[in-house]
């Protein structure tokens, strides 16, 4: 279930990213670190969260919304199967989740976003979670693994 939520967010966070324009998240960041770098103008994090703003390109804008629109209804699908106690599911999840990290690797080949490798660190710990899942599954029930 914890995992169809995600999905939901990542969906809704896909929509939400496509409407705002980059002028309304610059706004929005400036208006959040714009007291903690008068307090503390050497803060590590404020001025990185606002060079990321200021660099939120339309391009930047556009593949973020895909990403999560598409990777969230994806795993919805997956999410859906798994719940359904649906075995192919599980290797599904991780061929589509290996292809969406290798992408991810792909994008920062050339964009240098760091968002990029936190969002495949964080892909990589749910398909080691799934894999063991899989393993409890399959060794829970002999019958379920056979093709």
């Amino acid at each position: 279930m914890l995992k169809g939520l995600h999905a939901l967010l990542e969906c809704a966070g896909g929509i939400a990213i496509g409407l705002i324009g980059t002028d309304t998240v610059s706004k929005v960041v400036e208006t959040l670190t714009q007291e903690e770098l008068i307090e503390d103008p050497k803060d590590f994090l404020a001025p990185h969260l606002l060079a990321w703003a200021q660099g939120f390109s339309v391009e930047t804008k556009h593949f973020y919304a895909f990403y999560l629109l598409s990777y969230g209804l994806v795993k919805l699908f997956l999410v859906a199967g798994l719940l359904r106690n649906r075995l192919w599911a599980f290797p599904a999840s991780l061929v589509v989740m290996g292809l969406f990290i290798v992408y991810q690797f792909y994008r920062f080949s050339y964009t240098h976003g760091w968002g990029l490798i936190v969002l495949s660190v964080f892909d990589i710990v749910v398909i080691w979670l799934i894999w063991h899942e899989y393993r409890v599954v399959r060794h829970l029930d002999p019958l379920k693994a056979r093709p």
